[in-house]
């Protein structure tokens, strides 16, 4: 039996799953395809949900658990499965708040979101985006591990997962791609390798399912092609409710680009915060806080463009989102007249709309779309506004690998695979045929945490019965339990015997450079005894470079971006960027520091992209705050 337990795919739901694994003492590897962790899940733009957490008792916020899945349930339509929405939900609190204790994380602020009765999706003060701050300190926190604890912690990027190993209904392990090799690791395997709406491969699970949609953009990043999903089915796994794809209604629509294939999302929050959808004619058409899919839907019936508008109360709820979809040239602050003339509707007829929506949220009338709840209003035609085209877009896909209520991947008769489990967007059935907002970050804590304890005790189980009733000694000899006087309460289980060892067959050097690299020696050594590379200590060059010659780097093909006076040349780097390549295009030949800072902490150049920093602004001193 292998040392450690493996988790493959490094977004919220992996690193949940690596962070429960190593918390209830055991080992565990790590493998991305992707040069960064984070996948969909740093995207993620309104929250996380709970039900009867601190958050809410301090708000007063008369919630309940059972309203919570209720409101899940309903969502989730003709597909729900109950006892899977059950450990969604009546888990939620302490997911949440074990963000919170374990990770310090802010979640003090809460809204509501289409589809809840209640407040509960939760946010933290900080403005960055919730899915970026929770998802970065989860990886902050293992990678931090993996230097202090290499015995007990190994992360590999840019390593691609094939094929998983089984002999009949045992899973083994994964063979994986390294540069250039394929390597084998033994051990009980969690699969948190996302969704697949943006699979526009060969062989294209929205094609094979959804072919209607196949056309439409995407705000997910290239690497959630369904690589999970696939694997588990050529191994005899179940596909279930694979045509559940979640168009959401609001993907930004970049006017200098309007047909690009990967867009951004416009935060649920938007309209949880009182943003309204105007149409072409100027004409509100539909609850703007209904279900996604019924949003999505009433969107295709109308004529387009259609717009997402936030007055100055909206507006200045949301600063750090209109703050950053403006800089990305997709969102602009004009007055009520410049709408009224953009869309074509004229000042009366738009004064119109508005005194329309007063009236209903004032309760002077019903709403002829059924909108119950109405936040920041008044709108007048005399205010500013926030304005941004809007398009539906491929965003989540519900459907995935069959899962039971401990995480454990399904077989053809209904029976758990031995050792493999599965959490996060690659498990379907969770959300049933639709998903609330705020519930993929839920579903990706939850669930990793029920995949990382169902593993730990699989991997627990195994180590104690090997050899049977007449190995005992041999049992005690493969697990040594060290009490650390520095940390009262923590006991560390070490795997590092011989019948242990046997398993792990990988042995890469050099995977990541911002991480002690450990060669295996001879077969069964320690890895605890094998010494770390000290990584190479960031220096800003010297080199000086005016902002006239920077200008001129500002194409696909060459790309200098200024972030804190520091030149960067991102022209290597721009299809590993987590935030996708546009997001560096937009500030191409430019200075980046203000959308920078809003998203990134300084220690992420140094420490991430080292290599694109090529000199400095002519004149200036530049300091990183690390």
């Amino acid at each position: 039996m292998s040392q450690r337990a493996i988790v493959v795919g490094g977004g919220l739901s992996g690193l949940s799953a690596a962070h429960t694994i190593y918390l209830a003492g055991g080992n565990v590897l790590v493998l991305d395809k992707q040069g960064f962790f984070g996948g969909n899940s740093t995207k993620a733009t309104s929250g996380i949900n709970g039900a009867l957490t601190r958050t809410q008792v301090d708000a007063e916020i008369r919630d309940s658990v059972k309203q919570f899945y209720d409101d899940t349930l309903k969502s989730a339509r003709d597909k729900a499965r109950p006892d899977l929405i059950k450990v969604l939900t009546y888990k939620s609190a302490a997911a949440i708040e074990w963000l919170q204790d374990v990770f310090k994380l802010d979640l003090t602020l809460v809204s509501r979101l289409g589809g809840h009765s209640q407040p509960r999706t939760h946010r933290g003060h900080d403005a960055k985006f919730p899915g970026m701050a929770i998802t970065y300190a989860l990886m902050q926190k293992l990678e931090e591990l993996a230097e202090t604890e290499p015995h007990r912690v190994k992360i590999i990027k840019k390593a691609k997962v094939t094929k998983i190993n089984n002999d009949g209904n045992f899973v083994s392990g994964v063979d994986f791609e390294y540069d250039g090799k394929i390597h084998t690791e033994n051990g009980p395997v969690i699969l948190a390798t996302g969704g697949y709406a943006a699979d526009f491969t060969e062989d294209s699970l929205i094609k094979l399912h959804r072919p209607e949609i196949y056309n439409l953009s995407t705000t997910n990043g290239t690497h959630a092609t369904g690589d999970g999903q696939k694997m588990v089915m050529k191994l005899g796994g179940n596909g279930i409710d694979m045509d559940k794809i979640q168009v959401h209604p609001t993907g930004l629509v970049d006017p200098k680009d309007p047909d690009a294939k990967t867009k951004f999302l416009a935060a649920e929050a938007l309209r949880g915060e009182g943003g309204i959808l105007l149409n072409a004619t100027g004409d509100r058409f539909c609850d703007e806080l209904g279900h996604r899919d019924y949003v999505s839907g009433e969107m295709f019936k109308n004529k387009f463009p259609i717009r997402l508008v936030l007055n100055s109360k909206a507006s200045n709820v949301l600063d750090f989102h209109t703050r950053h979809y403006s800089g990305r040239g997709l969102m602009k602050k004009i007055s009520g007249k410049e709408l009224a003339k953009e869309i074509g509707c004229g000042d009366a007829h738009l004064q119109k709309v508005f005194q329309s929506y007063n009236d209903i949220a004032d309760g002077k009338a019903k709403d002829p779309y059924g909108k119950k709840f109405f936040h920041n209003t008044p709108f007048d035609i005399n205010d500013t506004f926030h304005v941004a085209l809007m398009q539906p877009v491929l965003h989540f896909t519900m459907g995935g690998v069959e899962i039971n209520d401990r995480a454990q991947v399904l077989n053809k008769e209904g029976k758990p695979f031995e050792g493999l489990y599965a959490c996060g967007e690659v498990a379907g059935g969770v959300h049933g045929a639709n998903r609330l907002g705020g519930s993929s970050l839920l579903g990706c804590v939850v669930y990793g945490r029920v995949s990382g304890e169902s593993a730990s005790e699989y991997l627990f189980q195994k180590v104690l019965s090997q050899g049977g009733a007449g190995n005992a000694s041999a049992r005690l000899g493969q697990i040594s339990l060290h009490i650390d006087p520095s940390k009262p309460g923590r006991v560390t289980v070490d795997w590092s015997g011989a019948a242990a060892s046997s398993g792990s067959q990988s042995d890469i050097e050099g995977h990541t450079a911002t991480h002690p690299v450990y060669k295996a020696g001879a077969e069964g050594a320690d890895p605890a005894k094998v010494a770390p590379s000290s990584p190479k200590e960031f220096v800003i060059p010297t080199n000086e470079i005016t902002m006239e010659e920077v200008a001129k780097h500002n194409k696909k093909d060459d790309v200098w971006v200024v972030v804190k006076d520091l030149v960067l040349d991102c022209t290597g780097f721009l299809e590993d960027h987590p935030g996708g390549v546009q997001a560096i295009l937009n500030f191409a030949g430019r200075d980046a520091t203000e959308e920078f800072a809003m998203l990134h902490d300084d220690e992420v150049i140094p420490k991430y992209a080292p290599a694109t920093v090529i000199g400095r602004i002519a004149g200036s001193n530049p300091k990183l705050d690390l």
